[in-house]
């Protein structure tokens, strides 16, 4: 299995501890992701490393007996030891206040950080769940829920294990997750994991089941808003999205594996010490190891070892494992760091080898837009809020955030239609279709085309003489009307004549001042074309003969020079009856670039009758 093929691997810097061993104990606290490494009782030293310690903290206790579990508070400012199952200790001397007090029968507990709500394990088959939050010093108790457990032989006590559930938030919500080991209706085989959302107000409600097709020992992660599931006898885990449609009976939507099943990428363990040493070969990771101890929502550990990974998922093999590029899109849209992997997507399907439909490509666009469209109405939305004061009135009122997921039309045309257009083995009636494709997807959903996305259009349909064409897009306002439109039309005139009365009917619609148009063209160097259009117009005797001479020098395109010098000496004999110019035109060096280049003889001679 070649490395393009792992969609899920371990972080390259892992926390590295002492590995557990008789003297040494391991723990781990899931609220700061922090590991002790507890040396005999601590008398001989504790060291903890965090995942963003740079500094790891370490000091030594007085061994008073075997450690069962220790922890920093927040910001690792109070610490606390438990060495019996009733009595927590804090090194430090301080004085404790009973805020609240609940009287419960507790099996087992589990405290989700992340969402600050702890679940308790209550009646003799475990499973009705009583949740509380914690919030500003105060704890409120959320409605219990009973979790439906398989059906069992009649021999056995059905029960509810601390290993087979988890709390995770997923896409903002929390939720409990259930690893049922076998299903419920007969009819189905192997396990299955049910998601129960646990909201802030209101019951908890079973939501979600994961189906996994197949038994044994599971683990559960969630990476990128990713229910992963690792299964130990085959070495192999599967990833699962919500967000992905499923199949819906009513009540709860049943999912299956997004990708097939798939080993993490396997991890080499550098061999540390000195550099002789170290140029032996890494040594190959033990993956899925029975010592692995996984914990929400991506870390796992292997005390044996002395390893604390991060999981994460590689988005680039997925591409080519989901075949169907709109559930791929669906799926790398919601992931956190999608935006390069979508535009080679979007590369890819307009490559000569991997071609896609039309209709697949419109899809695509569609996707993309959707996303787009969305993003610009919640920042239309923020403004107009800001603009009429409720920023100061709401402080809950915050900016959109602009994930990666949000790809504008200059993204498109960047990396992906620029260099599309430039290829020169593709057929250009499906280059054309693609460039009108995505502009129809921006109409569609309502976002105001950029004009380089027309001007790409239009200088395609010039390059292929698809004159016709071009002609009903603009008849048919396919390409919306704007100013560089406009320009980009009237320097085509000497390619296509009626160029011309197009574009002037353009600006006519835009209501555009007739210098400004002079403005845009001279500065785009189209002299000719700004002097057809005020000639068009009937202003030619108005303008000024020094800022079109300027222009036309700066193309360094001597005929074009001579043409416009000409022409400004056949209005001078015109309307004055002489071709020379007068001292209040400014045209002297001009005058005199002329005769440098063509000599005095080519100055026109006045004519008189």
């Amino acid at each position: 299995m070649g490395e393009e093929d792992y969609y899920l691997e371990l972080c390259e810097r892992p926390v590295q501890f002492e590995k557990a061993n008789p003297v040494n104990c391991v723990f781990f606290d899931e609220a700061n992701k922090q590991v002790f490494a507890v040396r005999s009782g601590g008398a001989t030293g504790v060291v903890v490393k965090g995942p963003d310690d740079r500094n790891p903290i370490s000091f030594r206790m007085d061994d008073k007996g075997e450690v069962k579990c220790i922890k920093f508070s927040l910001e690792n400012k109070i610490l606390a030891v438990q060495r019996t199952s009733k009595t927590v200790v804090l090194p430090e001397k301080r004085s404790l206040k009973l805020l609240k007090s609940h009287n419960l029968n507790v099996n087992w507990y589990m405290y989700c950080p992340e969402s600050a709500v702890i679940l308790l394990s209550t009646t003799v088959l475990e499973n009705v769940l009583q949740p509380f939050h914690f919030r500003a010093g105060t704890m409120s108790k959320l409605p219990k829920f009973e979790i439906e457990l398989p059906a069992a032989p009649k021999s056995t006590k059905p029960s509810l294990s601390e290993r087979d559930i988890a709390m995770a938030t997923i896409y903002g919500q929390l939720y409990v997750l259930f690893l049922r080991h076998h299903s419920r209706t007969s009819n189905s085989t192997g396990a299955e994991v049910v998601l129960y959302h646990l909201p802030r107000e209101g019951a908890c409600k079973k939501m979600h089941i994961l189906k996994l097709n197949r038994t044994g020992k599971f683990a559960l992660n969630v990476v990128d808003n990713l229910v992963v599931v690792h299964h130990q006898d085959t070495e192999t885990s599967v990833i699962f999205d919500l967000k992905l449609r499923g199949e819906f009976d009513g009540s709860v939507t049943f999912h299956h594996p997004v990708l097939p099943a798939r080993s993490i990428q396997p991890y080499q363990i550098p061999i540390a010490g000195p550099a002789a040493v170290t140029s032996q070969s890494p040594v190959p990771c033990k993956l899925y190891s029975s010592s692995w101890i996984v914990f929400q929502p991506d870390i796992i550990i292997s005390a044996s070892q002395g390893y604390l990974w991060n999981l994460q998922v590689k988005l680039e093999p997925i591409v080519n494992l989901l075949p169907d590029k709109g559930r791929l899109m669906d799926f790398l849209l919601q992931r956190k760091e999608c935006k390069m992997v979508i535009l080679s997507v979007c590369s890819q399907m307009l490559s000569e080898s991997d071609r896609a439909s039309l209709p697949v490509i419109a899809t695509v666009f569609d996707k993309l837009n959707h996303e787009y469209k969305k993003y610009l109405d919640a920042e239309q939305s923020y403004a107009m809020a800001v603009e009429a004061g409720q920023s100061r009135s709401s402080p809950l009122l915050k900016r959109p955030v602009r994930t990666q997921a949000v790809l504008d039309q200059s993204d498109v045309y960047t990396h992906v239609l620029s260099a599309f257009v430039e290829k020169k083995e593709m057929p250009h009636k499906f280059v054309i279709a693609v460039l009108m494709e995505y502009i129809r997807s921006l109409n569609q959903f309502q976002i105001a085309v950029q004009h380089y996305l027309h001007e790409l259009v239009i200088k395609t349909l010039v390059q292929h003489n698809l004159f016709y064409m071009l002609h009903q897009f603009l008849q048919y306002h396919v390409l919306s009307d704007s100013k560089p439109l406009a320009c980009l039309l009237l320097s085509l005139e000497s390619f296509y004549p009626p160029a011309h009365q197009l574009s002037l009917d353009m600006l006519k619609r835009l209501s555009t001042a007739n210098d400004e148009i002079v403005e845009v063209l001279l500065s785009k160097h189209q002299v000719l074309a700004a002097l057809r259009f005020i000639r068009g117009i009937g202003g030619h005797d108005n303008i000024s003969a020094r800022k079109f001479l300027d222009a036309a020098k700066q193309t360094e395109d001597n005929m074009l020079f001579y043409t416009i010098f000409r022409f400004f000496e056949q209005r001078n004999q015109r309307l004055r009856g002489s071709p020379n110019f007068t001292p209040g035109e400014h045209c002297e060096e001009h005058v005199a670039f002329f005769k440098q280049i063509f000599g005095d003889q080519a100055l026109m001679r006045p004519t008189t009758f």
